[in-house]
């Protein structure tokens, strides 16, 4: 099994709405398969590491694609900040969804900002248990 948490850049709210939709929840399996060549391929062009080894799942090189069942999906939505603002003021996001704007996200330092931080941190399966263990 598998945990997702993806990061959508949206460049209009049409675009937002659509990846919306793509991520919303269902009643039916969703699986995530990574082809052979993206397994193969290194993880960027700083670290020539294949990505299979990165992903800590496999022990040898894969001869195939990976299909494996995802259990819990996270999206946080980078938005444009005009579109930020009109979308906080009126939308309720459903559970498994974070807003921020992207200049936010981009922002140099953003890994250290505070609230950037409690955000990703509220977005963790782990802050739905008072305390783990």
């Amino acid at each position: 099994m598998s945990d997702i948490f993806a990061i959508e850049a949206c460049g209009s709210l049409s675009n937002l709405l659509d990846k919306r939709s793509r991520f919303a929840p269902s009643t039916h399996a969703l699986l995530a398969v990574c082809p052979l060549l993206w397994l193969l391929a290194p993880v960027s062009s700083r670290d020539p590491a294949p990505r299979w080894r990165a992903t800590g799942v496999l022990r040898e090189p894969p001869r195939q694609a990976l299909v494996l069942p995802v259990r819990d999906v996270r999206v946080l939505y980078a938005l444009k900040p005009r579109h930020y603002r009109s979308f906080a003021a009126g939308r309720v996001p459903q559970a498994h969804e974070y807003f921020m704007p992207m200049d936010a996200l981009v922002a140099e330092g953003s890994a250290d900002d505070p609230a950037i931080c409690a955000l990703l941190g509220r977005a963790s399966a782990a802050a739905n248990f008072l305390d783990a263990m």
